[in-house]
């Protein structure tokens, strides 16, 4: 059963898509692509509360630069003005 039957912030439509969430952890960020319920309206995404603590793990070990078991995608680079 989901959580929410209708957008907690709009009241919109809510459907389940596969989307891509950026996480963010001292200077490094990952790119993870997870199922979510996302707002035909407005756009807001709900996750389920696993997903949550699994973005929280990611962010801490982003934090701890405990990266060797993810894959790079790139580089990232900050323009100067």
């Amino acid at each position: 059963m989901k959580a929410f039957e209708k957008c907690p912030v709009c009241g919109g439509e809510l459907v389940e898509k596969e989307v891509e969430k950026l996480l963010k952890g001292g200077v490094h960020t990952a790119v993870l692509k997870v199922r979510a319920e996302v707002c035909l309206r407005c756009g807001e995404k709900l996750y389920p509360v696993e997903t949550v603590k699994r973005f929280e793990q990611i962010r801490q070990k982003l934090e701890r630069q405990e990266v060797a078991d993810f894959q790079p995608l790139g580089q990232t680079f900050q323009v100067a003005h």
